[in-house]
């Protein structure tokens, strides 16, 4: 038998329950262990702490604190990949479709696999892992589309999902006595409980609550969005990274004239359009409280003035249907013009969700 100290996996870790408890079951059987976590854009963790945030100089990923949160005490090297420049592609062409909402899971598990096999290479490491369940996904935990998910990204027969091994083909770390298969599990489904059980044997107390996933892309909200942009965007391909950001936050609205309104709902909603949102017009009252609005940087007046007035229908005003004054906020120019608020039933055909 192959010496375990010679062996070098790479756990693919999000930070959840499952691939923690991978993690664990990899290296209690002594094999050397490096962490690698990918960074899309979508986890739903960072986008919440970013909006929460007051201090406007921080970034808007912070990184994987739930990944580090994992890995504990435990003297495992975590490398940090942001992939969130090349993943639209992936988003907007994938060659397996997408699943209930725009979650192209197939495609970004391939996509992160393919990743994780070069630093396979350069490590030179002898397998990888993951905490994937069989059956635990609808579109990309069946058996079939993780046989397909580990010959498409080049890793077949060096992928080891330790929570269901026993239910998979045998990997060559099995194969090769690298790691013990009889200490592999076979959990299947969608229950987490078999998962709690364990957490609650090894000592694993503090994990995120094991539920949905954490992928924007797989919420039916965010979806809604994301099919509204893309129906009002002749080519997806021209779509920046922010235009998916500022999907993420705040109520919004598609008017008649085909202007998209952006309004945050409270503080932390409107310090984050206020940062990301920079290049856009941006709306808010003068002389009462209410909300950030952002705008195209190419409205015209009579679009702006239409966006003030949806933003001024959610301002706090003294009475009812009274004028605001709103700034309207362009690079270093401001100038303010006041507006009369749409009555809220007037608008309510516009918001978008």
């Amino acid at each position: 038998m192959t010496e375990k100290k010679n062996i070098l996996a790479i756990g693919l870790l999000s930070g959840g329950l499952d691939s923690s408890l991978a993690l664990r079951i990899i290296q209690d059987q002594g094999v050397d262990v490096r962490a690698l976590t990918f960074h899309t854009g979508f986890c739903f963790a960072d986008t919440r702490r970013a909006d929460r945030r007051k201090d406007k100089s921080r970034p808007l990923h912070q990184g994987p604190a739930d990944a580090k949160q994992a890995i504990g005490d435990r003297e495992i090297p975590l490398e940090v990949v942001d992939i969130s420049d090349g993943y639209l592609q992936v988003l907007h062409h994938p060659v397996h479709g997408y699943g209930a909402n725009v979650n192209p899971c197939i495609d970004c598990r391939i996509h992160m696999f393919t990743l994780a096999k070069w630093y396979l290479e350069q490590w030179g490491a002898d397998f990888i892992f993951t905490g994937e369940v069989l059956g635990q996904r609808p579109m990309s935990q069946h058996f079939r589309q993780l046989m397909l998910i580990a010959q498409r990204s080049g890793l077949e027969g060096r992928l080891l999902r330790p929570l269901s091994a026993k239910l998979l083909p045998e990997t060559i770390p099995e194969r090769e006595g690298w790691v013990d298969r009889n200490k592999l599990l076979d959990f299947h489904g969608r229950s987490r409980k078999p998962q709690m059980a364990l957490a609650e044997q090894l000592g694993l107390d503090s994990y995120p609550q094991p539920a949905g996933g954490c992928c924007y892309l797989t919420d039916p909200e965010y979806g809604k969005r994301v099919k509204e942009l893309w129906d009002h965007t002749e080519d997806k391909d021209n779509l920046r990274w922010n235009d998916y950001i500022l999907l993420k936050t705040g109520r919004q609205f598609r008017l008649p004239s085909g202007l998209k309104i952006i309004m945050g709902r409270d503080e932390g909603e409107n310090l984050f359009l206020e940062q990301y949102a920079k290049e856009m017009i941006r709306i808010e009252p003068e002389t009462v409280k209410g909300p950030v609005t952002v705008i195209e940087p190419a409205a015209d007046e009579g679009r702006i003035r239409d966006a003030a007035r949806v933003t001024a229908s959610y301002c706090k005003q003294p009475e009812s249907g009274t004028a605001v004054v709103m700034n309207v906020i362009s690079g270093d120019s401001v100038r303010q013009i006041t507006v009369e608020p749409y009555a809220r039933e007037e608008i309510a055909a516009w918001q978008i969700n």
